[in-house]
């Protein structure tokens, strides 16, 4: 059994240890998954582009029709407190809004008080061989629900999807559906073709990374160019380089496809150029876009 992170948190008002924290069976959070989340960087202390982060919350919990119950100011201080309580340069902020306590039952209730949790812990980076050697991935269809824009807490399809990698040695599933490309179990997925990095267009099944527009910002920058279209599954299997972005994974190469190596020629199998440029540059924007 994985101990819990030895870390203070925040529960409706009130700060706790986070194994002591404790919600009602009764919140929806927990009967339905009722509700949206997000994850914040911490580098050096400072939060990565928390404006973006609190943005894409806000358009979460507006489709779900919650309203989001701290201010830009209210959401700022709580995770600079926790933050700072937990003491170490570089963590993971943690934030989620459910739709409350209720009786049981499918109609969203009027009246009642979201849950709001937060809490943040030390990263736990990619490893320095996963940076070198890039990391395997596997593909499968993608069965999750038709509303991957929403980052909801209810996370059970991306979970199976994740799983189906863990079984087979690998970091990712990346999937497709209807013959295209979607996104990773917990990642947006890139491709290079002849230099130039291809992502998915934003819809209604895709999360709208927040290193989306971050990438789009780092390639104008290194001069790469940059296009959101559809991408087919065998243009993804013919890529010169595929590359996962997270927010715990930042930009990272993706050499093995199904166990077959990705790209040609030199760098068949091996992270390629357009990986390496952007990883510098994200790091880069780690030091100019924290506050």
């Amino acid at each position: 059994m994985s101990a819990l992170p030895d870390v203070p948190c925040y529960l409706n008002g009130a700060y706790s240890p986070l194994a002591e924290a404790k919600i009602s069976v009764m919140d929806r959070g927990f009967i339905f998954g009722d509700g949206a989340y997000e994850m914040v960087p911490v580098y050096g202390g400072l939060l990565f582009r928390f404006d973006e982060h609190l943005a894409r919350l806000e358009r979460s919990l507006a489709k779900l029709r919650i309203a989001n119950p701290l201010s830009r100011e209210q959401w700022l201080a709580l995770g600079r407190r926790l933050v700072a309580e937990v003491g170490v340069p570089d963590q993971w902020w943690y934030i989620q809004v459910t739709r409350g306590v209720a009786p049981r039952d499918h109609v969203m209730p009027k009246d009642i008080a979201p849950t709001v949790f937060s809490y943040s812990s030390p990263q736990k980076p990619v490893s320095a061989e996963q940076r070198h050697h890039g990391v395997a991935c596997v593909s499968a269809r993608d069965f999750r629900w038709e509303r991957g824009d929403i980052k909801s807490v209810s996370l059970l399809g991306n979970v199976l999807a994740r799983q189906i990698s863990a079984d087979q040695g690998a970091l990712e599933t990346i999937m497709f559906r209807d013959g295209f490309l979607t996104e990773a179990s917990a990642s947006n997925v890139w491709i290079v073709k002849e230099g130039a990095l291809l992502g998915p267009p934003k819809s209604e099944h895709v999360l709208e990374g927040i290193r989306v527009d971050l990438l789009r910002e780092l390639c104008e920058e290194v001069g790469i160019a940059y296009n959101l279209r559809p991408i087919s599954e065998a243009e993804v299997f013919a890529a010169d380089e595929i590359l996962l972005s997270s927010a715990t994974k930042e930009v990272l190469a993706v050499t093995t496809l199904d166990r077959e190596p990705v790209g040609h020629g030199a760098l068949h199998g091996k992270p390629g150029p357009v990986y390496g440029r952007l990883y510098e540059a994200y790091q880069r924007a780690k030091l100019m876009q924290s506050i």
